[in-house]
């Protein structure tokens, strides 16, 4: 009797806790939490640093929800689903970061004093390179040092905050952030990192501001102009967005992002305005006339979807025939 109870406490113990993981995994939009998810052709997220991040496969829906009780389970003993060790911040870690070991710049008396392991620009580079390897404790140590050495090199404020923002680390990061932008309040590759930042934390106002100052600070940088876009649409100033995506890549990817964007807030018969522009401007791309034949079918315009259709076969039977020599 008694080890049936423990049994049956064990069963709803588990399936109380795939059900909660399984309502926190659904949301009311599209999968993915940021719309970089969704936009393509762009390059955003914080500058100064290349990472490319590794794209998990999700599998089919109802193998994810199949194995949210077991995620869920994996997570209470802090793991992650695929069984490795969640990365957290320790104490270690703590001691280690907030203890550079290096003489700082006295700027007021005019005296440098130069570190026993390398200037502030060499734990910089070094810095920078352990942040593109996913290092984050070493970048986050090098960053520690250089911006202990030189308080006023602004870049390695804002790549200490990027690496804390990837460790978790969110205050520490607002911290360097403000840090970065204090030091140059000029510098757009910080304000850039700041609106970054604030954008994927959901404060979209604050990362519009800080973005809109970027952007006029440099205005040829596509990663700020595709930042500032993801954050306009996010305050559903999508005409904005549009014209934020086109400085960044050109009107067709402008269309393409903004419908995309369109299409994930729910709003397809505003997103097929957009694709049908961006089909005037390449009336050979089959991306937008797939895209534009959903679009159409779900907004209940059956033969306007079916017209698309009908033109992506015709355009894929050419392409086969080219790829055979034209026999």
């Amino acid at each position: 009797m008694r080890s049936r109870t423990i049994i049956a406490i064990f069963l709803a113990f588990f399936i109380t806790v795939g059900f909660t993981a399984l309502w926190s995994a659904e949301g009311d939009e599209q999968e993915g939490d940021v719309a970089t998810n969704v936009v393509s052709g762009t390059t955003d997220g914080p500058a100064g640093v290349n990472v490319e991040q590794p794209v998990k496969k999700k599998g089919s829906r109802w193998g994810r929800i199949f194995k949210a009780p077991f995620k869920a389970v994996a997570k209470v003993f802090n793991r992650d689903g695929d069984g490795r060790k969640v990365e957290r911040m320790t104490e270690d870690d703590a001691r280690r970061f907030e203890s550079a070991g290096v003489m700082r710049v006295d700027y007021e008396s005019g005296e440098k004093k130069a570190a026993a392991d390398g200037s502030a620009q060499a734990h910089l580079d070094r810095g920078r390179a352990h942040l593109e390897s996913g290092n984050l404790n070493e970048a986050i140590t090098e960053l520690s040092r250089a911006s202990s050495l030189d308080p006023r090199l602004s870049q390695a404020h804002s790549l200490l905050a990027v690496a804390y923002d990837r460790k978790g680390l969110h205050e520490r990061a607002r911290d360097s952030y403000d840090r970065a932008v204090d030091v140059n309040e000029r510098d757009p590759q910080a304000l850039n990192n700041l609106g970054y930042s604030l954008y994927i934390n959901g404060n979209y106002r604050a990362a519009l501001d800080k973005l809109k100052k970027a952007a006029r600070l440099a205005p040829a940088d596509a990663r700020i102009h595709n930042n500032l876009a993801l954050a306009q649409s996010r305050l559903g100033k999508y005409d904005d967005a549009y014209r934020s995506f086109s400085r960044a890549g050109g009107e067709f990817n402008g269309r393409l992002n903004v419908a995309a964007l369109l299409e994930r807030a729910g709003r397809d018969a505003d997103a097929a305005e957009h694709l049908e522009k961006a089909r005037r401007l390449e009336p050979t791309s089959t991306s937008v006339l797939g895209r534009l034949a959903g679009v159409y079918e779900r907004t209940g315009k059956h033969a306007e979807a079916q017209s698309a259709r009908q033109a992506l076969e015709v355009l894929r039977a050419g392409d086969t025939v080219a790829a055979g020599g034209g026999k």
